[in-house]
């Protein structure tokens, strides 16, 4: 639990009244320069790299200002249906023959991956990418397992880069000695960025504690293009001859390298534009109504978030008749366009406002970017349709269960879908929060991981526990119809054994 706000703190959100643009700029600088300065007198952190972090965040709040004297800056009726031309089909891509062979692919790539998210989702302490899945096999393991199998199969030398966040770098720096003889993997920690009271628009800390939990934060993952030129990694991969990264989000367990779409990228069809980025879109169903979707807008792809989407037209988003598509977060970026942008000092990208409460009544905003929302300032930037099965995410229990159940087979560090399942489609698994919602309590009630394989609905939102070799099949919602007073008294067990229809 967050200790609450200091006092100064406090006494800044009560007295200050909100401030015209300008007036708040100028404020807000004078309040970044003496967070330098306490830093300075107190030796607390490395100042030039706070300078570095805090210009950043100042271009991002003249971008908010900016924004909220202009408000939204989607006109609805701007909005153009994609184009054929702007998504391809991922068939098309993936049957066009390698144009080289797989090895001289891959020494063109870097894989990274976004490390910067906690395990408190699922109850855990510390980074997410260390939460074991299959086998006692992290996320990190599978990662690594994954890449340095590529390099061996093909003799190529694919890069491992984890972009890492103030909340995860200290605990994924501890465990590299594990592969640092197997892949060669880097580490860089992205920016940290003050919240801002939300009354006044002044900036929460008062000092340069990254580790007191409530006053600074990593802004997002849009913030990867800065953090990876801050690194010394864009220059020395482009030097080695990289000329594409993969990103992804470190839990997305289905963002493996796949070589029709580097392929389309290195080598790219006759009289056709060379695609600076590509984003890996998923056909929308009703569980991914608030997924973020690209859009067609005054002749440029854009990614629209839930959050840019007027109130009015929040119903409109949500349809997948219109918007059919959503962001996998799994891209491909050119490494020269990269440096190209930011030497230039074009990229732009959309702040997204993430209201948070903190504990003794203190409202604050985050300013964030997405990654994926740079996509509007590369050339020949496309959309590609690729199968449910690039995304695999795991964010709750429900998705624990599912990828350590025998739904799926482990295959050089790659979870691939097992070939006795009858169905393409995985089942939907919902686990009550109250005796689930946590790694090691969801454990604790299952002797071993059931049989799913002909799964295809479970919900289970009671005190329920599981025997061994138990298999589950078609429907199962044991006590999902109970109340909570009642369930909270009562406990059912499904036994050894057993199958559940």
């Amino acid at each position: 639990m967050a200790e609450p706000p200091t006092t100064p703190n406090l006494e800044r959100h009560k007295s200050v009244v909100m401030l015209e643009n300008d007036d708040a700029l100028q404020i807000v600088r004078t309040d970044l320069a003496n967070l330098v300065a306490t830093a300075a007198k107190t030796n607390s952190c490395d100042i030039e790299e706070l300078r570095k972090h805090l210009v950043d965040f100042e271009k991002l709040f003249t971008q908010f200002l900016a924004h909220r004297k202009i408000g939204n800056n989607i006109i609805w009726s701007r909005i153009q249906p994609l184009q054929t031309e702007n998504v391809h089909t991922y068939q098309s891509v993936v049957e066009a023959p390698l144009a080289t062979t797989k090895g001289d692919l891959l020494d063109k790539l870097v894989v990274l991956k976004l490390n910067g998210g906690l395990g408190t989702s699922m109850g855990c302490v510390g980074p997410k990418s260390l939460i074991s899945v299959r086998n006692d096999s992290t996320f990190l393991d599978l990662t690594v397992q994954l890449i340095e199998c590529l390099n061996k199969k093909h003799n190529s030398d694919v890069p491992l880069v984890l972009m890492n966040s103030f909340n995860t770098h200290e605990e994924t720096q501890r465990v590299r000695f594990k592969y640092d003889k197997r892949v060669d993997l880097h580490m860089f920690q992205q920016s940290y960025h003050p919240r801002v009271l939300r009354e006044t628009l002044r900036p929460f800390p008062v000092n340069v504690d990254l580790k007191d939990g409530v006053s600074w934060y990593p802004p997002g993952h849009g913030d990867i293009y800065n953090s990876l030129k801050r690194s010394g990694l864009l220059e020395r991969f482009l030097e080695e001859g990289k000329e594409f990264i993969f990103i992804s989000n470190i839990d997305n367990l289905g963002a493996t390298v796949d070589l029709g779409i580097l392929n389309f990228l290195l080598h790219p069809p006759k009289d056709s534009v060379p695609a600076e980025f590509v984003m890996e879109v998923t056909n929308k169903t009703r569980s991914d109504v608030k997924g973020g979707t690209l859009i067609n807008y005054e002749g440029n792809l854009h990614l629209l978030e839930f959050a840019q989407v007027p109130k009015d037209n929040v119903d409109e988003f949500k349809s997948i008749k219109k918007f059919k598509v959503f962001n996998t977060n799994n891209l491909w970026v050119s490494l020269r366009a990269i440096k190209r942008l930011l030497d230039e000092e074009t990229m732009r990208v959309e702040v997204i406002v993430n209201r948070k409460s903190l504990d003794g009544g203190v409202n604050v905003i985050q300013l964030e970017t997405a990654a994926g929302a740079a996509i509007k300032n590369f050339n020949g930037a496309v959309g590609i349709n690729v199968p449910r099965s690039r995304f695999l995410p795991v964010k709750k229990t429900s998705d624990l269960l599912v990828v350590m159940s025998n739904l799926f087979q482990l295959r050089d560090g790659t979870l691939v879908q097992n070939p006795a399942r009858l169905y393409p489609e995985l089942p939907l698994v919902k686990l009550g929060e109250h005796f689930f919602m946590k790694v090691r309590e969801m454990l604790e009630r299952f002797e071993n991981i059931p049989d799913m394989l002909e799964l295809d609905h479970l919900t289970v939102s009671g005190d329920v526990t599981f025997g061994k070799n138990v298999t589950l099949k078609v429907i199962t919602g044991a006590s999902e119809c109970w109340d909570l007073e009642t369930f909270l008294k009562r406990s059912v067990s499904v036994h050894k054994g057993s199958v559940q229809e």
